[in-house]
């Protein structure tokens, strides 16, 4: 099979309850209802593109299409690079994705790479199935992320400083929340933070409905001069029961704005609030969660997971490539995010490939040329394609806007 070729892939869509009626509906041009959600329709929260066993998807050739994971497993150093192929063991390391936020998604963790070889061990020794919804560790891997804004994204990331959450419980005025940081205010922040976060998820049903009920109450009285208690109530409407309520007082709250990318590390607390982004991260499904969910909350392993650290949470910088594309600076070894604005040269700008990469576009057309070979390949809003190592150069040109998921 010749791989010196760009091919166009069909992806899978993830339909959770969070997720949008409009918004990658919008993008693929599949409006089904005019964005009501009727009975039969569910609101599309992700779409994935990449070689994941849970979902990966098709590369569209002429005999039919095949699925990204089998060409891969076929054809590993041409599609990866002899270099990525070596290093991430035949597996393209990295799924790139769309999320449509329009319901908080759970406060939630993910393992580092040696907490999800042993977490993986454990629950497959325990003969816990996959698919289980019992189940925290869905592979052995790590999942280190990055969120870019396509549109104002809400997120909550990492631990507040100590004196940033006292100053918000002292706010509250809850008598059972102000008892618990009495008796620890001696602690050194990060046990500070791990015996906080304990203590409020320790309790039981009549505790937490009266602390919930105590702190929405006081903040309907500070929710239009700050959007942490605005968040606890719109948190409330949604979850009225559950104790995440609390997360933007002892998570940092951050709003992106569109463009605007925040890195995500292993062990970090957090949860996406509401919003459109593109997201890349290590492949892999291995999420622990700690509220703003009906799905199973494993405390325990969580607790064990967490880094109680207190985060200060900075943007990611850009770094301008070239006059098209600008890379975000990233943490990850698995992958790089780069945007590609619109490329007006009249002959087109040459691109050159280090290993695998995928693009998607949001917005306009372009026509993405194969140097080597001539072919042509026209892209639309919607549109993805998979460009393999054997492509070792291409031009573009056309006033679409792009994002690029690549290996670092």
């Amino acid at each position: 099979m010749d791989l010196n070729q760009i091919f166009f892939l069909d992806n899978k869509i993830q339909e959770y309850e969070w997720g949008s009626y409009t918004a990658i509906q919008e993008l693929l041009d599949k409006r089904e209802d005019g964005g009501g959600g009727g009975d039969d329709v569910k609101p599309i929260a992700e779409l994935w593109m990449g070689a994941h066993h849970k979902s990966p998807s098709d590369v569209i050739i002429s005999s039919g299409n095949i699925s990204l994971k089998e060409l891969i497993d076929r054809f590993p150093k041409e599609i990866l690079g002899s270099i990525a192929a070596e290093k991430f063991h035949n597996n393209l390391p990295y799924l790139f994705k769309v999320l449509a936020v329009e319901n908080p998604l759970s406060i939630q963790a993910h393992p580092d790479i040696t907490q999800a070889k042993k977490g993986f061990l454990d629950e497959n020794s325990k003969k816990i199935a996959i698919e289980s919804s019992k189940r925290s560790f869905k592979d052995d891997n790590h999942k280190p992320e990055c969120i870019c804004a396509l549109t104002e994204f809400w997120a909550l990331n990492g631990f507040r400083p100590v004196k940033e959450i006292s100053k918000y419980i002292d706010q509250l005025s809850c008598k059972k929340l102000n008892k618990i940081v009495t008796e620890i205010k001696s602690l050194p922040d990060s046990l500070f933070i791990k015996s906080f976060f304990m203590k409020i998820m320790d309790f039981n049903e009549a505790d937490k409905k009266e602390v919930v009920d105590d702190v929405v109450m006081q903040s309907k009285l500070y929710s239009k001069n700050d959007s942490v208690f605005n968040w606890i109530l719109k948190l409330h409407e949604k979850y009225p029961c559950d104790i995440g309520v609390l997360s933007p007082v002892y998570l940092n709250l951050i709003c992106l704005k569109p463009g605007d990318a925040l890195f995500i590390k292993s062990r970090v607390l957090h949860a996406y609030l509401k919003g459109v982004g593109i997201e890349l991260m290590a492949n892999s499904d291995n999420v622990l969660r700690g509220g703003l969910t009906p799905k199973h909350v494993d405390i325990n392993r969580l607790i064990e997971i967490l880094d109680f650290n207190p985060l200060k949470v900075e943007l990611l910088n850009t770094c301008d490539i070239n006059k098209y594309q600008k890379d975000y600076v990233s943490y990850a070894e698995e992958f790089k995010l780069s945007v590609i604005l619109p490329v007006n040269d009249k002959d087109g700008f040459n691109f050159k490939t280090k290993s695998v990469e995928i693009i998607l576009c949001i917005k306009g057309s372009s026509k993405v040329v194969n140097i080597e070979t001539g072919q042509i390949t026209d892209i639309k809003k919607g549109d993805s394609i998979i460009i393999p190592a054997a492509v070792k150069q291409y031009s573009m040109y056309g006033d679409a806007v792009l994002y690029k998921a690549s290996v670092r």
